[in-house]
């Protein structure tokens, strides 16, 4: 039985990454057969990294993405666990309305977005008193605000996803030796330092990854509000856009994932090699 885990893990994952990073050497529209298709090289890369406009804002609101998920989400995530996992009264009424958010879909959560931050008919200009004709605030039209008032509707999101994995990594922490700290003399932060995060390195590892994945495949949100355009550009909305856009580009397209794969992997691997070592050597 333990082969066809690797066998769907090899059909649906690896094959595919490695077919979009040979087809991204490529030249093909993918009308017609393989037969169409036309050598580029490096040619794709060439254009996107020195001629495509779209690349260089897409870059940056990605990493802004991670940036913000690393800075808000985890740590906000983390706090709420801890505070979860002290057995507070409806606690579990609590952990609930934080995680409901999770259940939405992302696309649910775009039009939620265009809710909340309309400029004339939204919850936060009706609340700010910016709703009217003379000192109106377009959230959602503003390229210098759209990607704050998406990204606000993330974290949201993202928050509650973090919040569980870290709750389910604190129920497995042995009770007693957060007792044998307290009897040492430990306050709460120093029991939390030195006994609590050692124990959670599995669930960091977990988190670290999903937080790089969530950040770096965000779509949905964007792509419903202006499908990725003036102030929203992100790789993935790049890449769907060159693949089945009105001009189908499946070798530029696919030299977009492949820069994104290369993305993931760069902030993946390094941390859970070192990690995974830091284990094997303890």
């Amino acid at each position: 039985m333990g082969g066809v885990p690797l066998l769907l893990s090899l059909a649906f994952v690896w094959l595919p990454a490695l077919a979009t990073v040979a087809l991204s050497f490529f030249n093909w529209t993918g009308i017609g057969g393989f037969s169409d298709m036309k050598p580029a090289g490096v040619n794709n890369y060439r254009i996107i990294f020195s001629i495509y406009p779209e690349f260089p804002p897409a870059i940056e609101h990605n990493l802004l993405w991670l940036v913000v998920f690393f800075v808000i989400p985890a740590p906000f995530g983390l706090f709420l666990a801890h505070q979860l996992n002290k057995q507070l009264r409806g606690s579990r009424v609590y952990q609930s309305i934080l995680f409901l958010p999770v259940v939405l879909s992302l696309a649910l959560v775009g039009f939620m977005t265009e809710l909340v931050f309309s400029p004339t008919q939204g919850l936060v200009n009706n609340l700010t008193g910016h709703a009217g004709q003379h000192n109106l605030i377009d959230w959602l039209g503003d390229p210098s605000l759209n990607i704050w008032a998406v990204l606000i509707m993330a974290c949201w999101r993202q928050t509650g996803y973090v919040m569980i994995l870290f709750l389910a990594g604190l129920k497995s922490v042995d009770p007693s030796l957060q007792e044998a700290a307290s009897l040492d003399g430990a306050n709460e932060w120093q029991s939390f330092r030195h006994v609590v995060w050692p124990a959670l390195r599995p669930i960091n590892i977990v988190v670290v990854v999903v937080t790089v994945i969530e950040s770096l495949r965000a779509f949905d949100i964007v792509y419903i509000i202006n499908q990725g355009t003036n102030g929203l550009e992100l790789l993935s909305t790049l890449i769907t856009a060159n693949i089945i856009g009105e001009t189908s580009r499946i070798g530029f397209g696919s030299a977009l994932a492949t820069i994104l794969l290369a993305i993931s992997l760069a902030f993946v691997l390094p941390y859970v090699y070192t990690t995974f070592r830091k284990d094997t050597r303890s």
